[in-house]
């Protein structure tokens, strides 16, 4: 028989056995309702590893301070109203939830969500998102295995925009603004990929796919793919930051990075390509044919350089600190979800840019769940981070 006291109405129509108060984290079982007590800790409960349709559990907020202490509802690798990431956090005062399991497609269903807003997120308070979003790196260029036409250019990092505290943008610009995300609202993360090299003579590389944050409400954050750079005799690609200009007689043009997200490449000359642009210096400032160097972030809570140029490929050179790739007789690829840029080849194979990445950091007190794109999910203090390496969606 079902409890009957002093609790909201619908309490009373669920049978289920009422167990002791918790005041710690513990693992719930079918057919029971708990009372958690979360005055002097945050409680994780954790629901059963293998539910049977219509098995309930219900959560009552004992001493009303999940809003202080919060409630973390581990799913134990079952869908929870239809999603696979979830791990819902429950921060309002007073909530009652009542789980019941439905089936492996749609897994938990809340059916009482009393004082809190999880479900729909609709009444949730709009929040601070801060984000560093930066696009695929471009490929690197190929030479003409000639006396005087020799080395391609490096590519150009991807396009770098970070609003994480006072740190720099690309091109040394501000720090942007953060984001404001609105409970209820879908965010559409894309991951730009890293532009290809190529194996054929005097070719340009690919640049480098956009990444960007994009919703209804928000002016949509779109950083750009990073500058191919010049084959042979060819001009570097204009993008974030710019491809570095193939050499030959005279001078190839270098690529121009975007304001605010990444610098120039550098010209090339006779036997000289020119090194990728990175995030915080052009093309060939460490070094004629090297790759300009990135920026470091500490938005996951660890300082992380990436977005830097790759270099230009006739002697060895250097890519740009934060994944540059290497130029030679045949270029390295800038490394994987830094959106650096690839490094240039003389009379081999030219290299493949970084893919780009996307990290959110946001209080964990707003975090509710991500419903595509499998971020990778950390904490760094009263933070959650979420590093998509992939493209996604976060729902608001």
């Amino acid at each position: 028989m079902g409890y009957i006291g002093n609790f909201p109405a619908s309490t009373q129509t669920v049978d289920l056995k009422w167990q002791p108060i918790k005041t710690a984290s513990f693992t719930a079982v079918a057919g029971e309702g708990y009372f958690v007590n979360t005055f002097s800790a945050a409680v994780t409960v954790t629901l059963p590893a293998s539910p049977q349709r219509g098995d309930t559990i219900q959560i009552v907020d004992y001493s009303r301070t999940f809003g202080t202490n919060n409630l973390t509802v581990n799913v134990n690798s079952n869908n929870f109203q239809g999603y696979s990431t979830v791990n819902p956090v429950y921060s309002t005062a007073g909530s009652v939830i009542t789980c019941v399991y439905s089936d492996s497609t749609k897994g938990w269903i809340v059916t009482e969500d009393d004082d809190a807003t999880w479900k729909t997120r609709s009444g949730q308070a709009s929040y601070t998102v801060d984000f560093l979003c930066i696009a695929g790196g471009g490929g690197g260029g190929k030479g003409t295995p000639s006396a005087h036409v020799r080395g391609g250019g490096g590519g150009g990092a991807g396009g770098y925009r970070n609003s994480f505290g006072s740190e720099s943008s690309g091109a040394n610009s501000s720090s942007e603004t953060a984001l404001t995300f609105s409970g209820g609202t879908t965010y559409t993360i894309t991951v730009g990929a890293g532009g290809a090299g190529t194996t054929s003579a005097g070719t340009d590389g690919t640049s480098g796919s956009d990444s960007s944050i994009s919703g209804s409400d928000i002016t949509d954050i779109v950083s750009t793919g990073g500058g191919g750079g010049g084959g042979g005799s060819r001009d570097g690609l204009d993008g974030g930051s710019g491809g570095g200009g193939g050499s030959k007689d005279g001078t190839s043009s270098a690529g121009s990075g975007t304001a605010n997200q990444g610098s120039n490449g550098e010209t090339g000359v006779s036997n000289d390509p020119g090194g990728g642009g990175g995030a915080t210096e052009a093309g060939g400032t460490d070094g004629s044919g090297q790759g300009g160097d990135g920026l470091s972030s500490s938005i996951t809570g660890s300082a992380v350089t990436r977005a830097g140029g790759g270099a230009g490929g006739y002697s060895e050179n250097a890519g740009g600190d934060g994944g540059g790739g290497q130029g030679s007789t045949n270029g390295t690829a800038g490394t994987v979800n830094t959106g650096s840029g690839g490094g240039g080849a003389s009379t081999g194979d030219s290299a493949a840019g970084g893919s780009g990445i996307v990290i959110l950091r946001l209080p964990t007190t707003s975090f509710s769940y991500v419903t595509t794109g499998s971020p990778t999910i950390t904490t760094s203090g009263a933070d959650t981070i979420l590093t998509f390496t992939s493209s996604g969606t976060v729902l608001g």
